[in-house]
């Protein structure tokens, strides 16, 4: 019974980690440095890219800045919105950073 517990456990988390990596912006197991799409209209001539302010997280109990589209079309001069991106960057799920990126006009 006690090994069936483990490798139920053992399963658990193994697929608990690998969910949903690959559609938005999550904190991987060890590493994980990507750009991740997450809107796109269908204006294609982006002429202006803004960035937000950096986001923190410190071991997913205390988190700041402002990460989001607004701030980002602020610093870039953007009014109208091409597309937006999700760069994060993460170390054994204790420090989590991220900026949004905008690309518009």
């Amino acid at each position: 019974m006690t090994k069936k517990i483990i490798i139920a456990s053992i399963a658990t988390a193994a697929a608990l980690s690998m969910s949903g990596c690959a559609v938005s912006p999550h904190t991987g197991g060890v590493i994980k440095d990507q750009i991740a799409p997450m809107n796109a209209t269908t204006s294609t001539k982006a002429t202006k890219t803004g960035r937000s302010d950096e986001c923190k997280s410190i071991l997913g109990l205390v988190a700041s800045g402002d990460c989001s589209v607004a701030n980002a079309k602020k610093n870039g001069g953007i009014t109208n919105v091409s597309s937006v991106d999700f760069e994060s960057h993460n170390i054994l799920g204790v420090i989590h950073t991220g900026v949004t990126i905008v690309k518009g006009n």
